[in-house]
């Protein structure tokens, strides 16, 4: 079937949609579940406006498991009666807290795979974004939807417009709450409140760059109207987004496999040198099938999308590709496969080979190998291995997510032993782990990447993701840059499109004191994946190790536009407040901020302000409940935070609890020390444990060692960091010299610094941190107190 006759089978209509929603649903017991859907059953079938739309034909409904979307074909304003009809009825049962959201736009009526009548289209989804918008009790409109309301008076009194909201696929959409005295929630929903504050947060700043930007703006002027007016990027033609496929599934757990297939299509067609292909974790934040394709393509820079389902049943899998030129909005391709799991390698073959040809990309015989390889026979492996890369691709750096992708990589490759890539990903995600002690950098660990890098090459020796992981595994491991940057180069020439070289790259870059060259690295890297929010923060924290801090804010500005409810970045935001020494505006980001135990990079920021404040009560009680039933999944950690606790202590005046506590922290991260003993950070938590017991000759020891197997040669991130804690322990061991000289280094220098929180030392922090206190009355301290601060370029 060629695209434009599969095209005239599909018949839209308008549909005036009612999606609706119970919030919190999948924390609810089992039984609870079945007890709260079945009661929103029978209030919806007893409204008046289900009734009368059932008589005459004109209603279809979607069950989602949580709730479900009804689709009134008969008037605009059925499903806002209905809405309110659905309210009113809930004030009688408080403990069921729903939400609702309300579009009218373009569905189609479908068959599914199990040959259901189904319905989709735009206005199914649109409606649930405008709900994702809302909290239990919001019954929230479309603009577009308010719009045709307005022109009824009795509709007015009860529209209240909310502004916009940017929803997860990035897309800010316009939305009304309706609410009177008798229904509806009349409170600022939670995600518009994140929205506002993060952008009066920015305000100030915004109106600062604009006004020293004016005057750069008219002199550039003068200069650029001699020139001819091109973009600094044109969007070339072969270019291409994979936006995340839809899980069409009865089975909402099976979305794993919906982002695998979507990931597989885009890693084949990221591998043919004639296509710029954005990265999946730029796509990630977007979802299938959104309104505003131009403006999408837009801001990732490219000319077409590629939007697909998955629906898995059983053993049988349907995908729905198509791809759209984005300018115009119009379809080029399209078309649906019906498969057994076991040929659905096929598919992503055929879809990849599909969309080169639409695009007349130009295919090397070994690219045109590489698209059509078979990864693995078994669906098992595969499967496995999907569920691995989706904890692989999430932009969260925690234990729990280092532990769920070596778990599924492992289980692929036991499976398969032949499963190359797999392999590959498992060295990748180790050797990640390892650098970021997301995994417990055991000497086992790393015998365990090595092994799986070298399996990968000599399963497929021109597999670019092996060449990848072997490269990683140079890098973040063994500190040996040459050799990484080795196989980095190899593996560009084989994933052209691939960030993740790049940003390697760049990193080794930075390591040689190339700012420059990393600089490039990185933009190319980002003109790939533009939203990728672990590379922005990637670039956010290079400048704060340099002390450039306004640029680092605009890559954290960055950031918060992609996701906006991230935790990490405000509490990186606070750490630029606390080294430049306003506390109280770092207070501002951190006081909303509620981490789960495992997000110990904003607990342990949450601790240091509190310790620079002088005021740590608050944090001695979360760290007595954190501590009090400790994650075994954060390893070593677990004793940091309680040396952490011990310094709290320390300073609130309780020197018994603190010694106590330090003595707990000695016994725990010795036993750590015998498995990890090149891990540098566990050398740390010991060498200021020893400190704050008194012995000062294992303090020494400790640091001093740590700083000889981290030479800053080798590693200028890691490399001062055991430095500055002998620039501590000297401090409190009454040896100033010593300390002072330290300090004078450190501040010269850029770097990343103690525990999880990647703050250099600046002036501003020395007058601050109690650590420093038997420095204060050295005329030599109060010096380096008093500098003003420069970047470190």
């Amino acid at each position: 079937m060629n695209p434009s006759e599969q095209s005239s089978d599909v018949k839209f209509e308008i549909g005036h949609v009612l999606f609706i929603d119970i919030v919190g649903y999948s924390k609810l017991l089992i039984n609870e579940q079945s007890e709260q859907i079945q009661k929103l059953k029978e209030i919806v079938r007893g409204t008046e406006q289900v009734k009368k739309a059932e008589a005459e034909g004109k209603l279809l409904r979607l069950p989602t498991g949580d709730g479900g979307a009804l689709v009134f074909r008969n008037s605009p304003e059925a499903p806002v009666l209905c809405a309110i009809e659905i309210a009113k009825a809930l004030n009688a049962h408080p403990e069921l807290k729903v939400r609702m959201g309300i579009h009218s736009g373009p569905v189609n009526e479908i068959t599914d795979l199990n040959e259901q009548a189904n319905i989709a289209g735009a206005g199914i989804n649109f409606a649930q974004r405008v709900m994702d918008c809302g909290d239990a009790g919001h019954i929230l409109l479309s603009k577009h939807v308010a719009d045709d309301l307005e022109h009824y008076p009795h509709w007015q009194p009860h529209l209240h417009s909310l502004g916009e909201c940017e929803v997860k696929h990035a897309v800010r959409i316009g939305v009304v709450n309706l609410h009177n005295s008798e229904v509806g929630n009349p409170k600022t929903p939670r995600k518009l409140q994140v929205v506002q504050q993060h952008r009066a947060r920015t305000r100030w700043a915004a109106i600062v760059t604009a006004l020293l930007l004016f005057s750069a703006i008219v002199a550039a002027f003068v200069i650029v109207s001699k020139k001819s007016a091109t973009p600094a990027f044109a969007v070339p033609e072969k270019s291409i987004a994979v936006l995340p496929f839809e899980n069409l599934s009865d089975d909402k757990s099976n979305a794993y496999f919906a982002d695998g297939i979507q990931d597989e299509i885009l890693t084949r067609l990221a591998k043919i040198a004639d296509l710029k292909v954005i990265s999946r974790t730029s796509t990630e934040h977007y979802k299938s099938a959104p309104e505003n394709l131009p403006e999408i393509a837009r801001q990732l820079g490219v000319a077409h999308i590629v939007e697909g389902s998955v629906q898995k049943s059983g053993d049988t899998v349907r995908v729905n590709v198509q791809l759209i030129k984005a300018t115009s909005d119009s379809h080029l391709w399209a078309d649906t496969f019906d498969r057994k799991l076991t040929d659905i390698f096929s598919v992503e073959s055929e879809v990849a080979k599909a969309i080169a040809d639409q695009l007349r990309a130009k295919l090397t015989g070994q690219e045109e190998q590489v698209i059509t390889a078979k990864a693995t026979d078994n669906p098992e492996a595969y499967d496995a291995y999907l569920r691995g890369l989706a904890y692989t691709l999430k932009a969260e750096i925690t234990p729990a997510n280092a532990l769920g992708a070596q778990k599924y990589l492992r289980e692929a490759v036991r499976l398969d032993p032949k499963f190359a890539i797999a392999w590959a990903e498992l060295a990748s995600a180790e050797s990640f782990g390892y650098y970021t002690l997301t995994l417990q950098p055991t000497a086992a660990l790393r015998a365990e990447a090595a092994d799986a890098a070298n399996t990968a090459i000599a399963l497929q020796p021109n597999l670019g993701e092996a060449l990848l992981a072997k490269g990683r595994y140079y890098a973040s491991i063994l500190k040996d840059d040459d050799t990484a940057e080795r196989y980095f180069e190899r593996a560009r020439q084989l994933l052209p499109n691939d960030s993740r070289v790049l940003e390697q790259l760049a990193r080794v870059a930075w390591h040689r004191s190339q700012e420059d060259k990393s600089e490039s690295y990185y933009d190319q890297a980002e003109r790939l994946d533009p939203r990728n929010v672990a590379l922005l923060l990637q670039r956010a924290l290079g400048y704060i190790f340099h002390r450039r801090f306004p640029e680092a804010q605009g890559k954290l500005n960055q950031v918060l536009d992609v996701t906006p409810d991230d935790l990490y970045t405000p509490a990186l935001e606070a750490g630029i407040a606390m080294m430049e020494g306003d506390l109280p505006r770092a207070a501002a980001f951190l006081v909303p901020l509620h981490p789960n135990a495992d997000q110990t990079q904003v607990l342990e920021m949450q601790i240091y302000h509190a310790i620079l404040e002088r005021r740590p009560a608050p944090i001695i009680a979360r760290l007595k409940e954190v501590l009090a039933k400790p994650d075994p999944a954060l390893g070593y950690l677990n004793g940091e935070l309680r040396f952490c606790l011990g310094w709290a202590q320390e300073v609130a005046g309780d020197h018994a609890a603190a010694q106590e506590t330090w003595r707990q922290t000695r016994s725990e991260l010795e036993g750590f020390f015998k498995d990890q003993p090149d891990n540098y950070s566990l050398m740390d938590d010991l060498a200021l444990t020893d400190m704050g017991l008194g012995d000062k000759v294992a303090a020494f020891a400790l640091a001093e060692r740590a700083i000889a197997e981290n030479p800053i040669e080798k590693d200028p991130n890691i490399g001062p960091r055991p430095i500055e804690i002998l620039a501590r322990v000297a401090a409190q061991a009454g040896e100033p010299d010593r300390a002072i000289a330290v300090l004078q280094k450190l501040l010269s220098i850029p770097y990343g610094a103690r525990f999880r929180i990647p703050l250099p030392l600046t002036p501003a922090l020395l007058r601050l941190d109690p650590m420093f206190d038997p420095l204060r009355n050295d005329p030599r301290f109060q010096k380096l107190c008093e500098e003003k601060q420069s970047e470190n370029r």
